[in-house]
């Protein structure tokens, strides 16, 4: 962790120069400036939710935050583009996607106007048509946002955890679509998955995008197999039968179909693990 100290207080200059950048910092993050200096004093450590945040502000990877890399190996596979972006000073690109990403999220690819992101910015037509010529441009950088949100939020979250089944469970938990953030994600990927089957242009950016997804799995089943607590059947065919379930079960939540909550999909995403994952044999 001191190692993930030093890089916060090397972007605390950065993001916020001159008198008070500590404590423009930890408002920007919305964090108590006392438990910031806690933090930095090494006398309490940040939380996933906490390092999340200050990758968000500073245009970061909390890979980057943990271990000093962007494309350092961890328990998550690592995006094929680059998911470090720009910080969050001015009307820049990022802040602009911010925007745009949570207007999509809300009220849908085809309802939002360049006009609407410029004004929920506060910025121009011509300043997002100089950083996206186009709206496809900007779902483009929405499903690379989201691809950079759930990365950051699982190195956050399952780096210190060794025990594979308890990372799968873990991973399980943070793609269900709660009420949220997790939910906005949600929104983003669906309206992806919908613009790409008509578009075969954004094909290619999402099948890279959801292969990040799949290899994590895939390398957490692995992982629980070589630990002893997974059985050792195929590791590709149990990732694309749980991968299925996840999003299929997702679907049913996000657009409210009857019976289907996140508990339900919490609970059938359990049970697959528990009689299937966790007891698969090779079959002859």
């Amino acid at each position: 962790m001191d190692g993930t100290r030093a890089r916060v207080r090397e972007l605390i200059p950065r993001l916020h120069p001159g008198p008070g950048a500590q404590r423009e910092f930890a408002a920007a993050i919305g964090l108590d400036e006392s438990k910031l200096s806690k933090a930095l004093a090494g006398v309490r450590r940040f939380s996933p939710a906490e390092l999340v945040r200050i990758a968000e502000h500073g245009g970061v990877t909390v890979n980057w935050l943990v271990n000093g890399s962007d494309e350092a190996a961890t328990v998550t596979a690592v995006p094929r583009a680059a998911a470090r972006t720009d910080p969050d000073t001015g009307p820049t690109p990022r802040r602009i996607l911010q925007t745009a990403w949570q207007l999509i999220a809300e009220r849908g690819y085809h309802r939002v106007r360049i006009a609407d992101i410029a004004r929920t910015c506060g910025t121009s037509t011509a300043t997002i048509h100089h950083h996206f010529p186009s709206k496809a441009a900007v779902l483009d950088e929405a499903l690379r946002r989201n691809v950079k949100l759930a990365f950051d939020r699982q190195v956050a979250e399952l780096e210190s955890v060794a025990d594979a089944r308890a990372r799968l469970l873990r991973l399980v938990e943070l793609q269900l679509p709660t009420d949220g953030l997790l939910r906005d994600e949600w929104s983003v990927w669906l309206q992806v998955w919908n613009e790409s089957a008509l578009d075969p242009s954004l094909r290619e950016l999402y099948w890279d995008s959801y292969d990040r997804w799949y290899r994590t799995i895939a390398m957490t089943i692995r992982s629980g197999q070589e630990q002893g607590v997974f059985g050792t059947g195929d590791a590709d065919r149990l990732t694309a039968q749980l991968t299925a379930m996840i999003d299929g079960l997702g679907i049913g939540v996000l657009t409210r179909r009857p019976g289907a909550s996140v508990g339900t999909m919490r609970r059938h995403l359990h049970e697959f693990i528990d009689r299937v994952i966790a007891k698969e044999r090779d079959r002859p």
